[in-house]
């Protein structure tokens, strides 16, 4: 298949739905997580739950990038910004996620610190290279997917003596996240963050492989199938997932075999494995402090380090108490569960980071999945 259009087509998600539908056993249940915040999008956008028996239930994780960085370190970023000579760069939907207090980098913008949206590692790079007077500081946010980018761009700097470039690091690791869901207590508790097996991330999958989620697969016993974003990519997963479960195995499969391969792409894990280094520990949005989650840069790349240029500390800090997104990053709760959900939280006016970004999974409910609840309980 060549065309977007085909990995959508009704006909053949009916189809698979029925397969699923016939092999699912009406008298158990499944509990599957997915780990994306693309797959997450993609079950609200398509309506994939709608296909599905109601003995399998999707539970969003922790995998919108946006979603589970702390308040702590946005507060960071925005005391970074406001310094007298310093321009930061980062992504648009970063600029909108909530802080301590009700700030955010767009408030602060607002305020006059010079916060600049860029859509790559490279347009703050030219940045630097255009206003040498200028400390020009790059917010790098995200899994391994974003990683090589900002290894990129560090190289490059190095390379034109970019005195006045640094990268703010915030690039967190896949694999550990899921080791820290596996090991809660609060799965171990409850039964409604059941976990049966993964729907493994897509875009991470194309840099790490499929080899890192082994370990989960054998000493959790938890099957995972790496899946692509299309609505038929995730049906046909959901499909796999089950069939391991009925027949007692908990193995990585790999469904999105177009675009992943079991090493991953070498070239992309040689430049970070130059460029960085793992951290002891480091804090996500609803998991709390997860450790060697996270990457900072290595010494000989430390003069790039904006975390050491500028003495950055990053202090305690709490979500708004209202607020659910910690426990809907973990899967405890569903984003109609927050009672700030679509009332003072909405995209406009984010209460929470699980509503800015798009793959959010408030966002993605508002976006799709509330006119589903309003169909439900009108009948």
């Amino acid at each position: 298949m060549k065309h977007a259009e085909e990995y959508r087509d009704g006909r053949v998600a009916q189809a698979l739905a029925a397969r699923i539908a016939g092999e699912a056993d009406p008298a158990g249940s499944y509990h599957f997580m997915e780990f994306c915040g693309g797959h997450t999008h993609a079950i609200s956008r398509y309506g994939i739950e709608d296909l599905l028996p109601e003995v399998v239930r999707l539970i969003h994780g922790p995998g919108c990038p946006v979603c589970v960085l702390p308040v702590g370190r946005i507060d960071a970023a925005i005391r970074l910004a406001e310094r007298p000579g310093v321009t930061l760069c980062t992504y648009g939907d970063v600029m909108r996620v909530p802080g301590s207090r009700g700030t955010s980098l767009l408030r602060a913008k607002a305020a006059g610190a010079d916060i600049r949206m860029v859509y790559s590692t490279l347009d703050a790079l030219r940045i630097a290279e255009a206003e040498p007077g200028r400390e020009v500081v790059f917010f790098a946010i995200g899994f391994e997917t974003t990683t090589p980018p900002t290894a990129l761009a560090i190289r490059l700097a190095a390379r034109q003596g970019l005195a006045n470039f640094s990268v703010f690091c915030n690039h967190v690791l896949t694999p550990p996240a899921i080791q820290n869901i596996l090991d809660s207590p609060e799965l171990r508790r409850l039964d409604c963050v059941r976990l049966d097996g993964f729907i493994g991330p897509a875009h991470v999958s194309t840099v790490i492989g499929t080899e890192p989620y082994a370990f989960f697969a054998e000493e959790f016993e938890k099957p995972v199938v790496v899946a692509g974003f299309e609505p038929l990519d995730v049906l046909q997963a959901v499909l796999m997932l089950i069939r391991q479960v009925n027949e007692g195995r908990h193995e990585v499969e790999n469904q999105y075999g177009r675009a992943v391969r079991r090493e991953g792409n070498e070239r992309a894990k040689a430049d970070v494995a130059e460029i960085f280094e793992l951290r002891r520990s480091f804090e996500w949005r609803g998991l709390g402090v997860v450790p060697y989650s996270g990457l900072r840069l290595k010494e000989k790349y430390s003069a790039y380090d904006a975390e050491r240029r500028f003495g950055i500390e990053s202090l305690p800090a709490r979500d708004n108490p209202a607020c659910e997104c910690g426990a809907i990053l973990r899967g405890v709760k569903r984003p109609a569960d927050c009672k700030l959900f679509g009332t003072v939280c909405t995209p406009e006016t984010p209460m929470g980071s699980c509503m800015v970004s798009a793959e959010g999974a408030c966002a993605a409910h508002w976006t799709y999945g509330r006119f589903r609840d309003r169909a439900g309980r009108a009948s």
